[in-house]
């Protein structure tokens, strides 16, 4: 079996600069980041406790929201067949129009939730990363 020597054309990182290097160094200055005491610091903060009770707040009763809506289309559909099978127009069915509402639903959620997260959780996360990474400097 002969050896197949690597000619410029099929070197696959052949667009890269050539001193690129996709690894960091391994000696020399590291930054340093938080140390772990740092985090536990954080952790054990005030201002971690009301971003975690923010985000609880908002995340479990909305899950159980949508977990409670998602099986109820799921019952629905397997033990309410005629409910299901009523025409609203021509051929869609109200079961269509729920799993439909479905997709409609999850993309509400998601936009419920970046809007709270902007609003209340991004602001609050920042403050602590930022108090942070000032104690690793």
């Amino acid at each position: 079996m002969a050896s197949h020597e690597m000619t410029p054309a099929d070197d696959p990182e052949r667009h890269l600069p050539a001193g690129h290097n996709p690894l960091p160094a391994l000696g020399g200055d590291q930054p340093v980041g938080p140390s772990a005491s740092a985090f536990q610091e954080v952790q054990a903060s005030p201002e971690f406790a009301e971003l975690r009770s923010r985000f609880r707040r908002f995340a479990f009763p909305m899950t159980a929201a949508f977990l409670i809506w998602y099986f109820a289309y799921v019952l629905l559909s397997t033990y309410a067949e005629s409910f299901m099978n009523i025409r609203v127009f021509g051929n869609v069915s109200l079961g269509i129009l729920l799993g439909l509402m479905q997709f409609v639903t999850t993309f509400l959620i998601t936009w419920l939730y970046i809007r709270h997260a902007n609003k209340n959780l991004d602001p609050l996360a920042a403050a602590l990363r930022d108090k942070l990474e000032g104690n690793a400097r």
